[in-house]
């Protein structure tokens, strides 16, 4: 096994593709041979210059159609195990994930990681709102707690409507691991002018699938989950750096960074390597969420 202080880049950047490819900590450490500490180690720290470069990237963006929604999954224990004990002593159970989609170039601007609740949902709206170079149109789920933080973020300054999917029962069993059949949708008209024809949802559900396929800690029914929310954020920071700088869309023939115009080429893994050496690890952003 390799420690953390003989790793060169080169065998950095052989764990990161593991990593970048879904694989748990595990698999990474069977396939490169790198420790296992070694390999969590690298994912924190690289998260966090992952995160800090994206903060300061995603500014002044040209967006003009934007798409949001939340990703459920869990750390150190399912919400319905976790004691009291186990609460004072990490941060545990349910976490969500924020994400905001840009229609046009599939760029992912900002993301946030926390609790399903209005506190969270403001927090992210004003970190988007934050981000933005004009007036957008903005979709979102019909989660009722989105509506006084897009208004306190955006003010009339914004075109949003709701996307309010209608769900049938669920049926026992035999669905039990699946979403209830979504059976009509309504799109309603919150604030502002939106366009009917872009009230849409599409874009950022996809990429919603894509961080289920493309990161093991959000598989359903897994034992790959994340056991500390640091490491859980920092996978997180590390998968939306590639997937907006690195990883080349088949429908856009290119990156998101490039067609959102804030990227020159396509990303190689060993240029966000790189970015250990560029940036100090203490200015990470913390994991916004409590006990």
């Amino acid at each position: 096994m390799v420690s953390m202080n003989r790793l060169d880049n080169a065998r950095r950047t052989e764990v990161v593709k593991c990593l970048i490819e879904g694989m748990s900590i595990r698999s990474t450490v069977r396939i490169t041979g790198v420790a296992k500490n070694t390999v969590a180690k690298l994912l924190v720290e690289l998260g966090a210059a992952c995160t800090v470069y994206m903060d300061g990237a995603m500014r002044n963006l040209p967006c003009k159609r934007i798409q949001c929604d939340e990703i459920w999954s869990f750390v150190y224990a399912k919400e319905k195990n976790v004691t009291a004990a186990i609460a004072d002593k990490t941060v545990a159970g349910s976490v969500w994930t924020w994400t905001a989609i840009d229609a046009d170039s599939k760029l992912i601007p900002c993301w946030l990681i926390g609790k399903r609740d209005a506190g969270c949902a403001t927090e992210f709206m004003q970190d988007l709102a934050g981000r933005l170079a004009n007036r957008v149109q903005l979709t979102s789920d019909g989660l009722k707690v989105y509506l006084n933080a897009v208004v306190d973020s955006f003010g009339n300054e914004i075109d949003y409507a709701v996307l309010h999917k209608i769900y049938g029962s669920e049926v026992p069993d035999a669905a039990r691991y699946s979403p209830a059949a979504c059976i009509g949708c309504e799109k309603r008209p919150m604030i502002g002018n939106p366009d009917e024809k872009h009230v849409s949802t599409s874009y950022v559900e996809r990429a919603n699938l894509s961080m289920r396929m493309s990161m093991r800690r959000f598989t359903r029914l897994t034992n790959a989950f994340s056991k500390k929310i640091e490491n859980h954020a920092a996978s997180v920071a590390i998968y939306f750096t590639w997937y907006n700088f690195g990883r080349v869309h088949q429908t856009l023939k290119t990156t998101p960074a490039i067609k959102a115009g804030i990227a020159s080429h396509v990303w190689s893994v060993d240029e966000m390597v790189e970015l250990l050496s560029k940036i100090e690890p203490k200015s990470t952003r913390a994991a916004k969420i409590s006990n």
